[in-house]
């Protein structure tokens, strides 16, 4: 069975709001609203359709499909440069050492600023992939396209890239981290929250969140014990991200507390070694890859085997047929690792 990542379409909106049903919350970038998933849609179709190169904030909406029954089956987002819109607020993670000659003790503490550093960033996000489809690496499809399609177009990109995993939540849905912190200032549950922040964005955190760095030590256990983790769906995301080269430098989700991967872009490993080569013949064998061509509303990727050919490469019949390409075109290529 043959998968295919593309740009999503207005056809595509009620395969996004099926699948943002299934996220189970704290899902930010989804959010189970059609209001929200339409202006999403929109954002894309503009980004799509503008042809300059300059860096803007602009969002990409990307499917996971089946090219046999063309059913959706998964969705991703690139975000080019946040902050723009709405100030991108995270907190940091520090330490406050203070000594006392009289006890002769050294006290470390550690605080959670808030802080916009990472405004102007690129951002990874929003990736999902349905249940029913979670074998065969197509997680790792949906992540990996993300960088061919950024080194397939750099310029409309910022030199750091950032990716928010979600953080712990409980089995009633609620987020141990707001309930102790934000949610004692907003007098709302994380669900609400986290659903007007999907849909408004984060003005609000600017209007009530208090700007003065917060001891940790004044927080719940469960909340104290949630700075900074994944929840346990996103580990393996995690450890993908960090096998591109993102790491964790203390930066969290003011939501949830989970923690925020940050990454030169030209470092990203899938877009360092990303290739681009015209395609000699359609034939089996070689190593496996990830394929992508096209540029904006025409970019697809996939999987397929590559060989080094004359002047060029062999590709895979079933990738070159997902693909809609044929001898003299043009793949941009990364290995399967």
């Amino acid at each position: 069975m043959s998968f295919r990542i593309r740009a999503a379409t207005d056809a595509d909106l009620q395969h996004l709001y099926e699948m943002a049903k299934l996220t189970g919350g704290g899902f930010t970038n989804l959010p189970p609203d059609r209001h929200a998933l339409r202006a999403k849609l929109d954002r894309s179709h503009a980004a799509f359709a503008r042809v300059e190169g300059l860096v803007e904030d602009e969002l990409f909406v990307l499917v996971l499909e089946n090219v046999a029954t063309g059913e959706v089956r998964g969705t991703c987002q690139i975000f080019t440069r946040v902050g723009d819109r709405h100030p991108f607020y995270s907190y940091r993670i520090g330490t406050l050492t203070q000594h006392s000659r009289e006890l002769a003790r050294t006290f470390r503490a550690e605080m959670l600023t808030l802080t916009t550093d990472l405004e102007g960033s690129s951002e990874v996000g929003g990736l999902f992939l349905h249940p029913g489809e979670r074998a065969g690496g197509l997680g790792l499809l949906l992540a990996r396209s993300r960088y061919l399609f950024i080194a397939t177009h750099r310029a409309r990109f910022a030199d750091r890239i950032l990716a928010e995993l979600r953080g712990v939540i409980d089995e009633a849905g609620g987020s141990p981290f707001w309930d102790g912190l934000a949610g004692r200032f907003f007098g709302m549950n994380f669900q609400d929250a986290d659903q007007f922040n999907a849909i408004n964005g984060h003005q609000f955190i600017a209007d009530l969140m208090p700007k003065h760095p917060v001891y940790t030590a004044m927080l719940t256990d469960t909340a104290r014990a949630a700075i900074g983790l994944p929840h346990p769906s996103g580990r393996a995301a995690m450890r993908m991200l960090e096998h591109e080269g993102f790491r964790y430098e203390g930066y969290l989700d003011i939501f949830d507390g989970g923690p925020t991967m940050t990454a030169r872009t030209d470092h990203v490993r899938s877009i360092a070694e990303a290739r681009t080569d015209p395609v000699v013949t359609v034939a089996p064998g070689g190593t496996e890859a990830l394929v992508a061509t096209g540029t904006l509303a025409e970019f697809r990727c996939t999987f397929g085997t590559v060989a080094a050919a004359d002047g060029g490469i062999a590709l895979s019949l079933d990738a070159a047929a997902a693909l809609g390409v044929a001898a003299g075109d043009r793949v941009c290529h990364v290995g399967r690792w």
